[in-house]
């Protein structure tokens, strides 16, 4: 049981209402935006934005933290590192607060010098927990934890503000990589905050819904058109 699940009405309701306000959300059914992968998609979210606004950047960052300490335990983790490159502000800000050193995971060797990929000071059997912006299929995040332990050191707990949640077996993925996924809000959150706010049409709404309960199907039908 994944036990950084939210309900409507806690924690996930929070965040979701914290990334509309700010401008992070777009819905755009009928002129879908384009994803890393080349794929259609009618939502669109950017966390990146969040370190522009200080006052949500900190009630956020509280709840992350709260929930990671609730999650995996106090004395889990003997560093925090981000992932290239959105990842880097929000290990930072984790780190700070958990009173732990802080490093971050280039996507690739830097291709000179020391050819790192881990930056800052990382070593041998630390208990690294990767903090990150987001979680899509969970692909990235394999990819970061497995530069982590080529170093020696430790990544089985990974933390996220925001997880899609609706792209069928990362979770499984995840797991069989040996990490245990916490985030504070997903696609679900969105989709009820979105409409308890009344500022969208039924037909968006439905849209958005749509895709949510079977992305891979919606694109599908989107790139056939």
């Amino acid at each position: 049981m994944n036990r950084s699940a939210f309900s409507p009405g806690t924690a996930g309701a929070t965040v979701a209402s914290m990334l509309f306000e700010i401008g992070a959300v777009a819905f755009r059914p009928e002129q879908p935006f384009t994803l890393s992968s080349g794929r259609p998609s009618p939502v669109y979210i950017d966390c990146r934005k969040l370190i522009s606004y200080p006052r949500v950047r900190f009630e956020l960052m509280n709840l992350l933290v709260a929930k990671i300490f609730e999650h995996f335990g106090y004395e889990a983790f003997d560093n925090v590192a981000g992932g290239e490159t959105a990842g880097i502000p929000f290990a930072a800000l984790a780190a700070e607060r958990m009173g732990l050193p802080m490093s971050y995971v280039r996507k690739k060797p830097k291709g000179h010098g020391r050819e790192a990929r881990i930056e800052g000071r990382m070593d041998p059997g630390q208990r690294v927990l990767l903090v990150e912006d987001l979680a899509t299929d969970g692909g990235s995040k394999i990819g970061f934890a497995d530069a982590i332990r080529e170093t020696g050191a430790n990544c089985a707990g990974v933390a996220v503000v925001f997880y899609y949640g609706i792209f069928p077996g990362t979770g499984e993925k995840l797991a069989q990589a040996g990490l245990d996924l916490l985030y504070l809000c997903t696609w679900r959150h969105m989709l009820e905050a979105a409409r308890r706010s009344g500022g969208f049409d039924a037909a968006t709404l439905a849209a958005v819904e749509e895709f949510i309960d079977s992305p891979l199907e919606w694109q599908d039908r989107r790139l056939a058109r």
